[in-house]
């Protein structure tokens, strides 16, 4: 596909151009399956833990690999981060969008509050931690009372993207924590822009703010002060006004200000440190059910200040799972011979991989991966995942080539580290990217004044 003009979005419904891949798009979330006993991560591979300790010759069969069609896909088109924006400006009557969410009523002020790392099961699993959200739960996507999902990966540069621009990973082209960048060769951190790449090409579509602030909507985002200038936020979340705000009521005062400054306002505000708690510490830590408490102190705040005519969602970018500290649980690349063999870039993080091979070895390396990995793991080639839709309904060709020859999504509660490469990533006790419920649901609680 040409690259598109700058302004110009995908329409929806209409036909991929020439040169992108389509594919149809994905059925409804299915269920994932239940979980399975994880292998050993020794170097001899023992028989799967099912079997005999002395396997006879008719049960020692090799592994099966997931099926593909297990993978619980988003909601994109219907119920994903990336039709939530799209859903609030086409109520507003912002031009180029449209209601993508049936469930949300229209407003004339919105507001999105996410909090990073939030996900929908972990809400649910601390109503004394978060009492006001928990009163909210009934009240998610509008009063069915359900969640909506991420987007694969379930990380959170590729769902800010998703969110700010309204497309999913395929056409906005954040599809992973680290990916390569087909120009330079480079594995590039897409959270921290490392390194560095022009930042209008890499994400050449408008974001939904700038959208909105052509069609005379105010559009704000309120955030760290940090994240003013950064290419992450110029990519996905540019247009109108950045206040930057350090405390978190700060925050939440700054978005009340802005929603009630205009008719019609679109306004976005964040909060990072649930995510930072549950990486460093883990989701059973006072830590992080600490600051679960304090943040919904501050959509309370929030909620008590909204001018009238106004809706407040409150979101998340991914779940969160914590994994054990033990070799059943945690398989490193970086001690793994068969995992490296032919393998020129390991990309993505531990539940989401990315996997680059040399030249002429893909097909070889998607075999040795579903050999090792493939019964707690789908491994899908990347025309595979493109065609299951996993990005989405198409793939941009300016992004196929970020996506690994070989993608490696976890089902099991288990994590591929490298712990020579990626040491400080490696020793985080919770961790997301991958499609299971627990990373993939997120809230979309409603308050309405």
């Amino acid at each position: 596909m040409t690259q598109p003009t700058p302004g110009a979005r995908p329409a929806p419904g209409a036909q991929p151009a020439s040169g992108a891949r389509p594919v149809p798009r994905p059925p409804a979330s299915r269920p994932a399956p239940p979980a399975r006993a994880p292998r050993s991560a020794s170097t001899a591979r023992p028989a799967p833990p099912t079997l005999p300790a002395h396997p006879t010759a008719r049960d020692d069969a090799p592994p099966r690999p997931l099926a593909l069609d297990s993978a619980p896909l988003p909601e994109y088109g219907t119920g994903s981060l990336a039709d939530l924006l799209p859903t609030l400006a086409a109520g507003m009557g912002v031009p180029g969008t449209s209601a993508a969410i049936p469930e949300l009523a229209p407003a004339d002020r919105n507001c999105v509050f996410l909090i990073d790392g939030l996900g929908w099961e972990q809400l649910r699993a601390h109503p004394e931690e978060a009492p006001f959200m928990t009163s909210l739960l009934a009240a998610s996507r509008g009063g069915t009372g359900r969640p909506i999902t991420a987007g694969y990966p379930a990380t959170t540069a590729t769902s800010l993207a998703s969110v700010g621009t309204g497309l999913p990973p395929g056409a906005h082209g954040l599809p992973g924590y680290t990916v390569r960048n087909p120009d330079t060769g480079e594995l590039m951190n897409q959270l921290r822009w490392q390194p560095w790449a022009p930042p209008g090409p890499w994400q050449p579509y408008p974001t939904v703010f700038e959208l909105a602030h052509r069609a005379g909507v105010h559009a704000a985002q309120v955030s760290s002060p940090t994240f003013a200038n950064t290419p992450l936020t110029k990519v996905a979340l540019s247009g109108g006004t950045f206040l930057g705000r350090l405390s978190g009521e700060e925050r939440v005062d700054t978005a009340a200000e802005q929603l009630a400054a205009a008719d019609r306002a679109l306004v976005y505000t964040y909060y990072a440190e649930v995510d930072g708690a549950g990486h460093r510490y883990g989701l059973d830590s006072d830590t992080w059910r600490g600051q679960l408490m304090y943040v919904d102190r501050l959509v309370q705040r929030l909620a008590e200040q909204l001018p009238p005519r106004s809706a407040l969602y409150v979101t998340a970018d991914h779940g969160m799972i914590d994994i054990p500290f033990d070799e059943d649980h945690r398989i490193d690349f970086d001690e793994d011979w068969e995992l490296k063999a032919g393998v020129a870039l390991l990309g993505g993080e531990g539940r989401a991989r990315h996997v680059y091979a040399v030249p002429g070895a893909a097909d070889d390396v998607l075999t040795c991966w579903r050999e090792v990995l493939g019964e707690q793991f789908w491994v899908a080639s990347r025309d595979e995942a493109i065609e299951a839709g996993w990005f989405g309904p198409t793939v941009d060709a300016r992004v196929y080539h970020r996506i690994g020859d070989v993608i490696a999504a976890a089902r099991d509660d288990v994590l591929l580290i490298a712990s020579e490469r990626e040491p400080r990533e490696s020793a985080m006790v919770g961790n997301h990217g991958s499609m299971t419920p627990a990373e993939q649901l997120v809230p979309l609680l409603e308050v309405r004044s």
